[in-house]
């Protein structure tokens, strides 16, 4: 097949089919080894990280009994915001995608666990595991490339009303999991086609309006009541520690996949794709965050979004130890492997929001590689 790129600089145009299809065995021979050296001490991890999390929740809230003094109030606040994206992140994320099915240990289960979070789990596994995982990076199909409410490439038509992208993106940030509710119901494309009386769509919205419901209740009514005269304090250091969860998630997703070097691919370019080149587009469609292990752990590893993008389902203690062996791969084969500090990469990613905000300098132009393409051809 010819497999077509958006871009005119083609970053992969010295590779060959058969260069392609190694890489993929290749990759297949990293993930073949540590699923076969999956065992107790990937399992002692994720049940430590668990154990930890409900530990400093509890405490936070115990703290915040208090939350009329300032110290507890910003200790307590800290903790829960620490606590809030331990489960979003390293366990919710993580155990969401069956990371850890393997256990067998139906506590710790991709199909019995709920999180911190106002959308359910499985209309998130759906739009997360079924559709962004799949279709990563393409325009038209991963609705993760923007939410819907931005422009994020240069070939996409501008319009004046993508001005307001960048106060956009600041409002999904503070606001990220209700944007992530949203996204997942596909709410805007449901309204905009009339399919909000659809029985299947009113099913999902009552199901995210339980869960949301449950969570304001958690976290405005019964923990604010239980602090007595703290109720407003703690109600305020609730919200603060949601917000914080919330900008952070939404930096490290940002991170992941909006930064420079990331590149995007056209619907025509995974016609007929194969396991290497889809190996190939989440290399090039990903990007890492460097830093220290901590940094990692409150991620939930996606620091290592390269990694976590080729294996979406290989625990995530894993990608620290299988990123230099996929590093030394993109190496080999002449590929960038794009990754820079926290600081470096949001600011790249905030830099792309506002300058697509904006329309481009010259006219758009979609440039097809045939027939020199993007990938020499091959057979499906």
């Amino acid at each position: 097949m010819t497999v077509i790129q958006k871009k005119a600089d083609n970053p992969i145009a010295h590779l060959s089919a058969e260069d392609i299809e190694i890489i993929g065995k290749e990759l297949d021979a990293i993930r073949d080894r540590v699923i076969a050296d999956r065992g107790e001490r990937d399992a002692r991890y994720i049940r430590k990280v668990i154990k930890t999390q409900r530990t400093l929740e509890l405490s936070s809230r115990a703290v915040l009994l208090f939350s009329l003094f300032p110290p507890a109030w910003i200790v307590g606040t800290a903790g829960l915001a620490v606590a809030k994206i331990l489960d979003n992140m390293e366990i919710g994320h993580n155990v969401l995608h069956g990371q850890w099915d393997w256990m067998r240990d139906p506590k710790i289960h991709s199909t019995t666990w709920d999180w911190d979070h106002v959308s359910p789990p499985e209309q998130w596994k759906h739009s997360h595991n079924e559709l962004h995982h799949r279709y990563t990076n393409v325009l038209g199909k991963d609705n993760d490339l923007g939410y819907g409410i931005m422009r994020v490439d240069e070939d996409q038509p501008w319009h004046p009303a993508y001005l307001g992208q960048p106060f956009y993106n600041f409002v999904n940030a503070c606001f990220f999991e209700y944007g992530i509710a949203a996204y997942d119901l596909e709410l805007g494309e449901n309204l905009k086609n009339g399919r909000h009386k659809d029985p299947g769509f009113r099913a999902r919205a009552r199901a995210v309006g339980r869960k949301i419901r449950r969570q304001v209740l958690k976290d405005y009514v019964l923990h604010p009541l239980l602090s007595g005269p703290s109720f407003l304090s703690t109600l305020a250091a609730t919200f603060t520690a949601n917000l914080i969860r919330n900008l952070w998630s939404h930096s490290v997703i940002m991170c992941g996949h909006f930064p420079n070097g990331v590149e995007t691919f056209e619907k025509t370019s995974i016609e007929g794709e194969t396991r290497g080149e889809w190996y190939l587009r989440q290399m090039l469609g990903s990007a890492n965050i460097s830093g220290p292990r901590l940094l990692h752990i409150m991620t939930g590893n996606l620091s290592f979004q390269i990694e976590h993008h080729l294996f979406p389902d290989l625990p995530s203690n894993r990608y620290q130890e299988i990123a230099p062996q996929v590093r030394a791969l993109f190496d080999r084969y002449g590929l960038k492997y794009t990754t820079g500090p926290l600081p470096k990469q949001v600011a790249s990613a905030w830099w792309k929001v506002i300058r697509l905000s904006l329309p481009n300098r010259r006219a758009a132009r979609r440039q097809q590689v045939a027939p020199a393409p993007l990938v020499s051809s091959g057979t499906a």
